[in-house]
């Protein structure tokens, strides 16, 4: 699978397996019900499946630039490092607002959501790549492919 098709199936089950993760996580840590925590964990992957989007198409135009064309472990980290830490920006001042908190107890909650979905990230990509196989820029450029010269 390869294109737009992809990255909107892998966005969209990356942010259904994350609601299902984070609902119950939010709900119990800040006494809140599931309901109130499950519309939070919505409102947040809407926001990171259109950061995905944007995201993962830069990703892949600067690693499609690149003279290794392969998803080594350093730029899997390189990737998920980028994504979360932009997301985690994002999401400072609406962590605050809905959860009642300061920022700086946002913060904090962003770094435990930090600390999860760094992991979840990495293994999430590996994963799908493993199922669907990698992009097309992650794939290395065969010789009869390569420009002559």
């Amino acid at each position: 699978m390869q294109g737009p098709k992809r990255k909107v199936f892998q966005a969209l089950l990356y942010e259904a397996l994350a609601v299902f993760f984070i609902s119950p996580a939010f709900a119990y840590s800040y006494n809140s019900d599931l309901a109130h925590s499950t519309t939070l964990s919505i409102i947040i992957s809407l926001i990171a499946v259109a950061w995905n989007m944007a995201y993962n198409y830069s990703f892949e135009r600067w690693e499609d630039k690149q003279e290794q064309h392969r998803r080594t472990f350093s730029r899997r980290v390189v990737h998920s490092v980028g994504f979360e830490g932009g997301l985690t920006v994002m999401l400072l001042p609406l962590l605050s607002y809905w959860l009642h908190i300061s920022l700086l107890e946002a913060l904090m909650a962003n770094m435990a959501l930090f600390a999860f979905f760094f992991l979840y990230a990495f293994i999430f990509q590996w994963a799908f790549d493993k199922v669907f196989g990698a992009p097309l820029s992650a794939k290395a450029i065969e010789a009869t492919d390569a420009p002559p010269g």
